[in-house]
């Protein structure tokens, strides 16, 4: 009732405004197009835009210190021309990947490295099909044996140690070895935890981590990382012919590597490449992930190298007229149309089954120049117990599971890690992280339009209401001029917590008095009555990824209106009325002086003199995630200190921080 009674307030309040951003917020059930470039430098800027957006919602944004994986590599058992051992590591201290080693019987020099991410199947690396199940997949065409249906992972790896490959099979957190995270954590999670939201020691999902960019989702990636580290690793693999594969939230997984980690030379994202639903778990959603982006693109950042993927009768079905010929159009402008394949298979639900698996051996033979006829059909094989695979045993004990002091120690490890990174980094990283969190840069602003709606003679001033629209981005607000008969070519921003009625105290009065233009702007949902909680997605799991993953926040995009305020005053013409030749902001709103701040980052020498005030505040102090104020990243990049870091500090009068605040705020302004 609460969310309708708000959307409804919103509604209400700006129905006058065409603003895209008062539509409903979009969720993961949304429609993703791509929208193939039209020339490869186009297509190297957006490429490199996407990369980093999903490098930064991952909180691999500077990449995390590798520390020594210290692998234990034990329990090997010899099967029928291929071998298989047990295998964990740490992709940070103490934290553990675990999984399966598949090997060929047989290895002649460098061999490609394969990994397999297994997705949502519950302990599927260790799991076995019931006999009726894999009968009725048989009958359906979707398996060929009794036996080696019973484990679709294994029968990939077997397959494909037969064929001269190693595979890397790990585990996904909660799920087989990997018992660190529980899968109520993991996959389940519903309810913010009060023990878990705290300023200190937080846990995931907490506004905290969200602010640091910490999620599931990142250290899932993360460990994807760490595993072709170990991959590469072994002597016998080709890091000129390696691949990754995986379907469901494997296939994510799948496309997320292969679009990071230039290593990776083949992929084949399975049942996830789509316009529609883009992930439905936590563990596949992170805040920042799909702002303006999608699955599809996530996949083209892999091209021109070679790809293939497939559909089943799930979200993917309209893949083959919806996606799929977008990728081929930007395989082809980069010549290599060949190089992406689509298997149609609508008529299988979602799966990873045998012809699939068959389509990607055929692949993989073909690019990898292995030399088995084609295509290449899988062939049968005694599955592997639990008792054979599972990695832990007396002599390999196991870290303890579900154990909410690691999962707290975890991501203070990770937040410490990511602040030193920062200190010793090129400023240009920090710069780029925030310009990502914020969702744009002062290039990006847009092309922004006046229209007048009122005209009023105050004497010594005019005052203008009417609307600045940003045509670029589909934005409006509200704004208020006072416009001096006598104007000294200065022009005042002035931001107000209220909106565009905080310009009418006696510090404008004096402002304006001495010839200086004032604007007063309603950011987004200002002008009525205070925003004290933010739309979500109807997803009713207390999850922020799910709405922040695919909108901006609040914060973002009222920083937003500031650039559009900016721009137009610096790049817009209207009638015969010159541009201002110097440009100030002013907030001392405990909202509006944090946003001023993020602005000026972005802007920069664009406003040549700020007065501001920012109470201090700090993201990593925000404890609720529909919080006016919070920003998924806010924290991570040196809070609101890092950003004002990013703007002249001779340009600038600060109150809040420890600055010298002399002269007073006003007379700043005017010298």
């Amino acid at each position: 009732m609460k969310q309708k009674l708000l959307l409804a307030f919103f509604a209400t309040a700006l129905a006058q405004a065409e603003d895209i951003r008062l539509q409903p917020p979009k969720d993961l059930n949304g429609y993703f197009p791509f929208n193939p470039p039209s020339s490869l430098s186009e297509w190297d800027q957006r490429k490199e835009q996407v990369r980093r957006q999903i490098l930064v919602a991952e909180g691999l944004w500077p990449m995390p210190t590798k520390t020594p994986l210290n692998p234990v590599i034990h329990g090997k058992v010899e099967g029928d021309g291929f071998t298989v051992e047990k295998v964990y590591f740490e992709s940070a201290p103490g934290f553990f990947v675990t999984g399966s080693l598949w090997k060929p019987k047989t290895i002649k020099g460098k061999v490609p490295g394969v990994m397999f991410a297994h997705g949502h199947w519950q302990d599927a690396r260790l799991s076995i099909a019931a006999d009726d199940v894999v009968r009725r997949e048989i009958a359906a065409g979707g398996e060929r044996f009794e036996r080696g249906g019973k484990s679709i992972f294994q029968s990939l790896c077997v397959q494909l140690a037969r064929m001269g490959c190693v595979v890397w099979q790990w585990d996904m957190l909660s799920d087989s070895d990997s018992i660190q995270f529980s899968r109520e954590i993991v996959h389940k999670f519903a309810k913010q935890r009060p023990e878990a939201n705290t300023e200190e020691n937080w846990g995931l999902y907490s506004p905290q981590a969200e602010s640091h960019l910490q999620s599931i989702m990142g250290l899932q990636t993360w460990n994807a990382v760490r595993g072709l580290d170990f991959l590469l690793s072994l002597p016998e693999v080709d890091p000129e012919r390696t691949a990754i594969t995986g379907a469901s939230g494997g296939g994510t997984q799948t496309m997320l590597l292969a679009a990071i980690d230039d290593r990776i030379k083949l992929s084949f994202p399975c049942v996830m490449v789509s316009t529609s639903m883009q992930g439905g778990c936590t563990c596949e959603n992170a805040s920042l992930l799909r702002i303006g982006t999608g699955n599809v693109e996530f996949a083209g950042l892999f091209a021109p190298k070679p790809q293939g993927m497939n559909t089943a009768n799930d979200w993917t079905k309209e893949m083959a007229t919806k996606g799929f010929p977008d990728l081929q159009k930007l395989y082809e402008t980069h010549g290599k149309k060949d190089n992406v394949f689509l298997l149609r298979g609508e008529h299988f639900p979602h799966n990873y089954n045998a012809v699939t698996r068959s389509a990607f051996y055929t692949f993989v033979n073909k690019h990898f120049k292995l030399g088995f006829p084609s295509p290449v059909i899988e062939q049968d094989y005694e599955p592997l117990t639990k008792e054979q695979l599972t990695v832990w045993d007396d002599k390999h004990p196991a870290p303890k599971a579900a154990d909410p002091e690691f999962e707290r120690k975890l991501l203070k490890y990770f937040a410490e890690d990511a602040e030193k990174q920062l200190a010793s980094s090129d400023p240009k990283v920090l710069r780029q992280g925030i310009e990502v969190i914020l969702g744009r840069t002062y290039d990006q602003a847009g092309e922004v339009e006046w229209s007048l709606k009122d005209k009023q003679d105050r004497g010594n001033h005019l005052e203008m209401t009417g609307a600045l629209t940003n045509k670029t981005h589909s934005e409006e607000m509200t704004v208020t001029w006072l416009y001096p008969k006598q104007w000294n070519n200065r022009v005042i921003v002035w931001l107000d917590d209220k909106g565009r009625s905080g310009i009418a105290n006696e510090e404008v009065k004096e402002l304006v008095a001495a010839g200086n233009a004032v604007v007063g702007v309603d950011l987004l949902f200002q002008g009525g009555e205070p925003v004290k909680q933010t739309r979500v997605v109807a997803n009713p799991r207390e999850f922020a990824g799910y709405t922040f993953g695919y909108n901006h926040t609040l914060f973002a995009q009222r920083v937003h209106d500031v650039l559009s305020v900016v721009t137009f005053l610096r790049k817009a013409k209207v009638g015969s009325h010159p541009n201002p030749k110097t440009l100030c902001l002013a907030a001392f709103g405990p909202q509006t002086g944090p946003i001023s701040v993020a602005a000026l980052a972005l802007a920069g020498e664009q406003v040549d003199r700020a007065a501001v005030s920012t109470h201090g505040f700090r993201f990593g102090k925000v404890l609720d995630y529909r919080d006016p104020m919070f920003l998924p990243g806010g924290a991570k990049y040196r809070d609101l200190p890092g950003m004002l870091s990013l703007y002249d500090q001779k340009r600038r009068w600060v109150a809040g921080e420890n600055e010298d605040r002399k002269p007073p705020a006003i007379d700043w302004l005017m010298q």
